[in-house]
């Protein structure tokens, strides 16, 4: 009789990649990947515990997914990843009721610990390991999807920013081999891929040492660029620290490698900066941006920003807004701030910006960069880019959606396109969120 293991997946790209790993795993003691819940036998929920509302959707939905155990009752429930790390005892309550959580460098141990559960003992291992970058496990690609993958090339964090969780969760920095990540990245061309992104915690400070010589993110960069020519590759996400000069020539030295860079600041303040421990300053940042924009000038740029962080004055909150208007990301993700216990500014600060204050300043950094993006994109008409056809737009059966280098939504009639390809597109219209435009010949 064949077993099912569905994975529904919470938070970054990295746990997009991870539910891969962990299905290629289960697949080698006979569990069948399934997209229909109801069919599953194992359902496993991959977490995030960067911020407290996706902790809080889970728990949700795992009250949601109970109900189905009353006409399965052996069905297996776990969770894994960061939240499985921080949130152990809870999930293990009886208004919870799960029988498996593993973190992030337990996916090896799934077997034995789906073995425990199905003889109706909880089963949990939350071990952080020094050394685990999963580099000899290839992911299993779920979905019928061939056109945009990931690639984890390292795991954990160094950084300790004050506000941040991953460090606790996920443990410290650890780069894949190369060998390892070419081979990945080869397996998902061969399979039709056309576009792929590196990941990482911080994956510009990727660090290798091999046969005594010293691998960087610019080596590695360069080397994927060289072995899948035909291929776009990208990465994410950045820390300013590691956004060096050699970086940013070997992304502008490579045609298939995407102007997209995602930059974020967290805050335009360097007292807050400083406060968050980022270990650079307003300056130095800007320093980065002009840098960007004279080695990649057609490059598009995109932030993080938190608002209201532990002491944020109106001044401060003013600086943020301010370096908003200097850079004009093309994007931003932005985020009340919100305590995480555990980290240094949960232990060290007070979370004093009340959630009022906090909600009206994330407003006023929405709104200014929704009014930057229109601006943006408004510049963008006229101009012809090579497009990557994703899939059917949300909104019209008729049209298309897919990005271009810099990683803007782009929306165009069919044509004689189709899913896959790349095509020249005109952009004729354009509003904050996406670019329009037709297919032209050439």
């Amino acid at each position: 009789m064949s077993k099912y293991v569905y994975i529904e997946t919470y938070g970054c790209q990295m746990n997009v990649n991870d539910s891969e790993v962990v299905a290629a795993i289960l697949k080698e003691i006979g569990y069948e990947y399934t997209e229909t819940i109801t069919q599953a036998n194992l359902i496993l929920i991959n977490t995030c515990s960067i911020r407290e509302h996706a902790e809080n959707r889970v728990f949700q939905r795992l009250h949601e997914i109970k109900k189905l155990r009353a006409r399965k009752s052996s069905l297996l429930i776990g969770v894994i990843g960061c939240m499985a790390e921080r949130l152990r005892e809870q999930l293990f309550s009886h208004d919870v009721l799960t029988d498996i959580v593993a973190g992030p460098d337990s996916y090896r141990d799934l077997p034995r610990l789906v073995s425990i559960a199905a003889r109706s003992k909880q089963a949990i291992n939350v071990h952080l390991s020094k050394t685990e970058t999963y580099d000899d496990i290839m992911p299993y690609r779920v979905g019928n999807n061939r056109i945009s993958t990931f690639v984890s090339i390292m795991r954990g964090c160094n950084n300790f920013c004050t506000y941040c969780i991953v460090p606790y969760t996920r443990g410290r920095e650890r780069s894949r081999a190369i060998d390892s990540i070419a081979k990945e990245v080869l397996d998902a061309v061969s399979m039709g891929y056309k576009e792929i992104t590196l990941l990482g915690q911080n994956v510009n400070s990727y660090s290798l040492t091999q046969n005594n010589t010293i691998f960087r993110f610019p080596d590695l960069l360069s080397h994927i660029a060289r072995i899948a020519p035909h291929t776009r590759i990208r990465f994410s996400t950045s820390h300013p620290k590691d956004m060096d000069n050699e970086l940013l020539e070997v992304v502008a030295k490579h045609k298939n490698i995407c102007k997209w860079i995602h930059l974020p600041v967290q805050s335009g303040s360097s007292s807050v900066l400083q406060r968050m421990g980022r270990t650079y300053n307003r300056e130095w940042y800007m320093q980065r941006v002009e840098a960007i924009r004279n080695i990649i000038p057609e490059a598009s740029i995109t932030s993080d920003i938190i608002s209201g962080f532990c002491g944020e004055t109106e001044n401060e909150h003013q600086e943020t807004l301010s370096l908003m208007k200097w850079v004009r990301y093309d994007l931003s993700y932005m985020f009340k701030y919100s305590e995480r216990p555990g980290t240094i500014a949960a232990r060290d600060y007070i979370d004093d910006v009340p959630e009022e204050v906090k909600t009206r300043r994330l407003n006023e950094i929405i709104a200014l960069q929704n009014e930057i993006s229109a601006q943006k994109n408004k510049q963008d008409e006229g101009k012809i880019f090579e497009v990557l056809v994703e899939g059917i737009s949300k909104k019209s059966s008729e049209e298309f959606r897919g990005r271009n280098s810099q990683n803007k939504t782009i929306i165009f009639p069919k044509k004689h396109a189709k899913i896959g390809d790349y095509v020249s597109v005109h952009i004729t219209d354009s509003n904050s969120a996406t670019l329009r435009g037709t297919i032209i010949n050439e």
